[in-house]
């Protein structure tokens, strides 16, 4: 009963997928713990599954418009395999409260970052048809420089979202706009991809710590992918320069909180 009280919780959390492409799983930990009356190991697993499941449903309204990268997108999420398993195995070993007060202030430094970038940049790009609208698709070219770059970034992404039980997405996002020069649309839309890896790959390492409540599971999921999919819809209708001071907002508010959390555990 507690959990079904709480799973409109789970729309907002689904909303942060689907809109700006991360934030879930930060938001879904407190919202189990403290609303759901799950323990931090059991809420950790559970956002997992969540960020998970409402991730995949997500990608589909982003790409039926055209802003989901496959390419850079697999090759972003298989780079962090090994970065997601190192890191789920240095985190049974550090506190947790430490992790997310150092973690908070590497959100702040991402937010001033994409807030700095946050003017018209002229991308070489190229338009193309997708149903009946016509949409702008950043070129790539996965050059020997560019795999690096992406592997690179890829691995450390993974490493956080492993070492926080996270799914990352408000790192990956200001990865893939400022490494790859990613419209907002294109890098909030591609991110559902790595998340989905990013958070399957560090659910398999997690399973052994504890079953998954699938009482708990279920309503929250199923409020959620409502959620991913208003917020998909809402991604193609605000102006990305918009969505993006949203998102920019979004890693401030999340980081105050979290490292005053943090702080207060720690004293």
């Amino acid at each position: 009963m507690r959990s079904l009280l709480a799973s409109p919780l789970g729309f907002l959390i689904g909303l942060s997928l689907g809109a700006l492409g991360g934030g879930g799983s930060i938001l879904a930990v407190p919202a189990l713990v403290y609303a759901a009356g799950q323990s931090p190991k059991e809420a950790t697993t559970t956002s997992l599954v969540l960020v998970a499941m409402s991730a995949l449903l997500g990608i589909v309204p982003h790409w039926r418009a055209g802003r989901v990268r496959f390419a850079p997108g697999l090759l972003f999420g298989l780079a962090g395999v090994g970065g997601s398993l190192l890191g789920s195995h240095w985190n049974r070993s550090v506190d947790q409260d430490v992790l997310l007060l150092a973690f908070s202030g590497l959100m702040l430094v991402a937010a001033w970052a994409m807030w700095r970038r946050n003017r018209p940049v002229a991308p070489t790009s190229a338009p193309r048809s997708v149903g009946a609208a016509a949409v702008t698709v950043t070129q790539v070219h996965l050059d020997p420089a560019t795999v690096v770059k992406v592997l690179l970034a890829g691995s450390g992404v993974g490493l956080l979202t492993g070492f926080f039980g996270v799914g990352g997405g408000f790192v990956i996002v200001p990865a893939l706009v400022l490494a790859l020069r990613f419209s907002m649309a294109e890098a909030v839309g591609t991110s559902l991809l790595v998340i989905t890896i990013n958070a399957a790959i560090a659910l398999s390492s997690r399973l052994d710590a504890g079953a998954i409540d699938w009482g708990t599971v279920i309503p929250f999921t199923v409020a959620s992918l409502g959620g991913v999919l208003a917020g998909g819809r809402l991604a193609g209708k605000v102006d990305s320069s918009v969505l993006q001071k949203w998102f920019v907002w979004l890693l401030v508010a999340v980081a105050v909180y979290t490292a005053t959390r943090s702080a207060l555990a720690l004293t």
